[in-house]
């Protein structure tokens, strides 16, 4: 799409996939719904120079997964001061296994479920998972390793869950 298109056709095709993408890492709809408009917003502002980049869709990701973060440490801050977390989405038509994993998703630091969404979930190498998330190529592995292991605990098939092949 590079280079050509509306605005309008970009967030059509986009916007479906990115909400798939970070309703995992912020293990509600609603959220995801909220970072992805709001990354969304931010692309229009600035799609004079976004649509002539290879893949806008990666810096709208890049965006969105950075807002989610924020929001994620945001949400810790309040629950440390409430001294409880709400409790977890009921999300319809998901299936039990998709449901559990983002329960399991849920109990990880951020970071964690940023790499696990990206490598296992939307396919990213993960030269293009460090760079989407601004982090070294070795921390992205390290977080890979060791959040594929708690998912393992936490799921007992995470090898399959994540990487059905």
């Amino acid at each position: 799409m590079a280079g050509s298109g509306s605005f309008e056709e970009f967030y059509t095709g986009a916007v479906g996939r990115l909400l798939g993408q970070l309703f995992p890492v912020t293990g509600d709809l609603h959220e995801a719904e909220e970072v992805v408009q709001e990354a969304f917003t931010r692309a229009a502002a600035r799609w004079s120079r976004l649509r002539d980049y290879d893949v806008p869709e990666a810096w709208v990701r890049r965006v969105a997964m950075n807002l989610a973060a924020d929001r994620a440490r945001t949400l810790r801050r309040q629950a440390k001061a409430m001294g409880k977390l709400r409790p977890p989405p009921e999300v319809l038509g998901a299936s039990v296994e998709a449901l559990a994993l983002v329960e399991a998703l849920r109990t990880l630091p951020i970071r964690q479920r940023q790499v696990l969404v990206l490598h296992y979930l939307v396919d990213l190498p993960v030269d293009q998972v460090a760079h989407t998330l601004g982090m070294p190529e070795g921390t992205v592995k390290s977080l890979l390793s060791r959040g594929r292991q708690l998912l393992a605990s936490k799921l007992g098939e995470a090898e399959e869950v994540l990487d059905p092949q």
